[in-house]
């Protein structure tokens, strides 16, 4: 009678590899990392954003964020 075992398949670890890659380094950006094309106040908007995730160690944020990081800017209702 054949053998019905498989062989196991070995673990890759492949977080090793990405942090030893040129893109080392770079995080994914919720928004473009360019703000070029923007208006003056979506510019303004957008930096202030950025800098909100980077004191704040993160990615991506929410509505009640974006609502702080604007009124923090000025805009009332």
């Amino acid at each position: 009678m054949p053998s019905t075992a498989t062989p196991t398949a070995t673990f890759v670890e492949r977080r090793e590899a990405i942090s030893t890659s040129t893109t080392a380094g770079r995080e994914r950006r919720q928004f473009a990392n360019s703000h070029d094309h923007l208006s003056a106040d979506a510019s303004e908007l957008a930096t202030a954003i950025d800098q909100y995730k980077l004191q704040h160690r993160r990615r991506f944020i929410n509505f009640e964020e974006m609502l702080s990081i604007m009124k923090s800017l000025g805009y009332h209702k």
